[in-house]
């Protein structure tokens, strides 16, 4: 597990990069706090108080392309059972601390993740982003 990287995966990376085409600016990796924890979302929006994670299907549970290992297949159960309730716990304190969070399948055309992430932004900030 140690080569599965935090930050700067590939999915995110095609992410990050559609969100910049967009003339979209944003902190990766920023820390945000709840008030009963520190979050570090993959994109942060911080004037929109916007919230960007990045999901890998297997990691979060994707309802489409989640697997289950059948070696030590407890374990793995309850290990990617507890990443779900992690990333829900999150999401409810990030809200309650009065951010919107946005999660994007690692399976999801970056494109039109980062058109939904540009809808949520000027949602949030009641601005277009600039052209870009």
């Amino acid at each position: 597990m140690r080569s599965n990287r935090r930050v700067d995966t590939g999915p995110e990376l095609r992410l990050r990069s559609a969100v910049h085409r967009l003339g979209l600016r944003f902190r990766k990796d920023h820390p945000v706090e709840t008030g009963e924890r520190r979050v570090r979302p993959d994109i942060v929006f911080t004037r929109a108080r916007v919230c960007v994670f990045c999901d890998g299907c297997f990691w979060h549970g994707c309802p489409q392309h989640a697997t289950k290992p059948r070696t030590n297949a407890e374990f793995w159960e309850r290990k990617l059972a507890r990443n779900v309730e992690r990333d829900r716990q999150v999401d409810r304190a990030l809200a309650a601390a009065g951010w919107t969070v946005v999660r994007v399948w690692e399976h999801e055309d970056p494109a039109s993740a980062a058109a939904r992430i540009a809808t949520v932004v000027s949602a949030a900030t009641g601005r277009l982003p600039a052209p870009g």
